[in-house]
């Protein structure tokens, strides 16, 4: 069978395992609450409410996979997505990769999610999703920067640094999650890129560790209520967001 004419399948994985230590000390940034809801419930419902989504695979903490699957048991969750739990490990690519390995046969497109981006809209994964079907090996949604950024030689915490340069903020594009794979593209990249400090460990997305293939990666809008819960200032924001959402009825 053609790749053009065989089966789309879509799954989504969202690496859970990291404990979040920039939101101060507590539960594990994924199990912070977000209008009494962890954050990995609306993130596990933010991908499973995208109808090309048909599997969430959740990467679980290595010793925290029974109290993970036990938390999606007692929240109500789409009952036409499968929802899979697995153990990950130590770095964000060992959990990213334990996510693919355990995809079943017939999945085509992968999306990769952060846990710690609860609130982006349906509409943001459907595009991400529909962009790699139309033919994209790897895509991600992205914003404009509305702040200059300037390129510094990093110094000590608290020290003056000096700016090396001015990159052209038209050009440049603050990344979001989903970011959506032809599941043998990220596959490759992450065999290829296996304990590779600069592309692979260290690589802050998995876009980037494609790219790293010579693989031409492609932006679409990403959407501002995608952001990334990362401080206690943003647990503040996400509330005001959530409870807008509730007023509307849009959640």
């Amino acid at each position: 069978m053609s790749d053009e004419s065989r089966p789309h399948r879509t799954a989504a994985v969202i690496p859970a395992a990291g404990r979040g230590v920039r939101l101060g000390p507590g539960a594990p940034k994924a199990l912070r609450g977000i209008g009494g809801t962890p954050m990995l419930i609306h993130a596990v419902r933010a991908m499973a409410r995208s109808r090309a989504v048909s599997l969430v695979v959740v990467v679980a903490p290595p010793d925290g996979a029974a109290e993970v699957r036990n938390l999606l048991d007692e929240h109500a969750l789409p009952e036409r997505t499968e929802i899979l739990v697995v153990p990950g490990g130590d770095t964000r690519q060992e959990s990213v990769r334990a996510g693919l390995d355990a995809l079943p046969d017939g999945v085509t497109t992968v999306l990769i999610h952060d846990a710690a981006r609860p609130l982006v809209p349906v509409d943001t994964v459907d595009a991400v999703a529909q962009a790699v079907r139309d033919g994209a090996p790897a895509v991600v949604p992205a914003m404009p920067l509305a702040d200059t950024v300037k390129e510094v030689e990093p110094g000590k915490p608290g020290e003056a640094e000096p700016v090396v340069a001015t990159p052209e903020r038209a050009r440049l594009r603050a990344v979001q999650t989903p970011q959506g794979f032809d599941l043998v593209t990220l596959k490759r990249a992450h065999d290829e890129l296996a304990g590779d400090t600069a592309g692979g460990e260290g690589a802050t997305d998995d876009a980037g560790m494609v790219e790293r293939l010579g693989v031409t990666v492609v932006v679409v809008p990403g959407h501002e209520e995608a952001f990334k819960v990362t401080r206690p200032l943003d647990l503040v924001l996400a509330e005001a967001v959530l409870a807008r959402r509730r007023a509307t009825d849009a959640y």
